[in-house]
């Protein structure tokens, strides 16, 4: 894409106004809390969840220091039933969406599970177990004599699929591989679904591993940078339902997301244009949510300390808004969790709007750009859960 390319971007005339999408309920699973109160007073609190994760694994990692989960097992949130066999990428995506249920206002059963569905945002799925399942088709005596309960964890979509089978949501079930973009991808596919009357609520979510697999790809590109966060892993969830049908029904939702735009093209090299290319991707996302510049309260971005990244995020922030918006840069609590990164800054903002009345109806953005140079942001007004009736 040139600098004329965005030009014409930035002139074209913006769509209407979209319809909202309501969030009414989320959660988190992280390294500073689990559940959407822990997580909402831990960010209150400014909690690392650095740890020590050296022990965690018999393999080596680059780094002891991760933001990790050392103590996380399934069997804690859902019952040993069913999860000897889980990777741990898959456990970490299920219990997130476990938990989303429990805080969202919407009650699944069978008058309505079949038009219940989840869309999750991966990297690659489980790395761990697509190596491990690898490296046993070498290493196992023949005729390669791999388990074959483990397969199904090397498959991408095999999160979407338990969560689906063990929640009992039978509606539209899809997955979205999409790095540091996937959360905001995601959210913007289920949206979609919801749009064109696919589904009538949604469990939207993300998650990432840290195992020595991921740790060591991440520190092979880049991850060992002076400054830059830990690894993190975790895993978010966000019911999301007809803004419209809400409201109709009585409810407070904790937000409406307005809009989720995209834009690729730029590798990082084109520092300037790829910034400028975020800076036209705001504008479109508020000129689509009908809010100003100057209404933002606050950007929940992706910045994780990596200096040539954080510099052009940084820079398309401030041309589209100025300087006045409040930054909240929840990676240097959480560190970086890829895939779940952008769930995680957007859960980060309704944090804040969870127990304070006073940011009810403000709205704020979530921005994301990958080195591959690809940008998203998503548009949000967040209400406290004093604001009204959310069950």
């Amino acid at each position: 894409m040139t600098t004329t390319d965005i030009r014409e971007r930035e002139q074209a005339p913006a769509a209407g106004v979209l319809a909202p999408a309501a969030v009414t309920g989320w959660s988190v699973l992280s390294s500073i809390g689990n559940g959407a109160d822990a997580f909402t007073e831990a960010v209150a609190e400014g909690r690392s969840g650095a740890c020590d994760a050296s022990g965690m694994f018999d393999l080596p990692l680059p780094s002891p220091t991760a933001c990790a989960l050392p103590d996380f097992q399934a069997k804690d949130f859902i019952g040993r039933k069913g999860t000897t066999f889980l990777d741990r990428s898959t456990a970490l995506g299920l219990v997130g969406c476990h938990l989303t249920l429990q805080d969202a206002s919407l009650v699944v059963d069978d008058g309505n599970r079949d038009r219940v569905g989840v869309i999750l945002g991966t990297t690659t799925g489980g790395v761990n177990a697509i190596v491990d399942y690898c490296r046993d088709t070498l290493e196992q005596d023949p005729p390669y004599m791999v388990k074959p309960l483990l397969f199904p964890n090397t498959v991408m979509n095999s999160t979407a699929g338990q969560v689906g089978i063990r929640l009992g949501l039978r509606g539209a079930n899809s997955t979205i591989a999409g790095g540091q973009l996937a959360s905001l991808n995601a959210l913007r596919y289920g949206i979609g679904v919801l749009r064109n009357g696919y589904a009538d609520a949604l469990v939207v979510g993300a998650y990432e591993e840290f195992t020595p697999q991921t740790a060591w790809i991440d520190h092979n590109s880049g991850g060992d940078r002076p400054g830059r966060v830990p690894l993190g892993e975790g895993a978010v969830g966000f019911m999301v339902e007809d803004a419209a049908r809400v409201r109709a029904e009585g409810r407070v939702p904790d937000a409406e997301i307005l809009t989720v735009e995209t834009g690729t093209g730029l590798p990082l090299e084109q520092g300037p244009e790829l910034a400028r290319l975020l800076t036209a991707t705001i504008e479109r996302a508020l000129a689509r949510s009908g809010v100003r510049a100057d209404e933002v309260w606050a950007v929940a971005s992706g910045e994780n300390g990596r200096g040539d990244l954080d510099a052009v995020e940084d820079r398309g922030i401030r041309d589209a808004l100025g300087a006045d918006a409040a930054r909240i840069r929840i990676k240097t609590q959480v560190g970086e969790c890829h895939a779940a990164a952008g769930g995680l800054q957007l859960a980060a903002l309704l944090a804040r709007h969870r127990n304070h009345p006073e940011l009810d109806g403000r709205a704020s953005i979530v921005t994301s750009v990958s080195d591959e140079g690809a940008v998203a942001v998503a548009v949000l007004r967040g209400w406290s859960r004093d604001g009204g009736d959310h069950r």
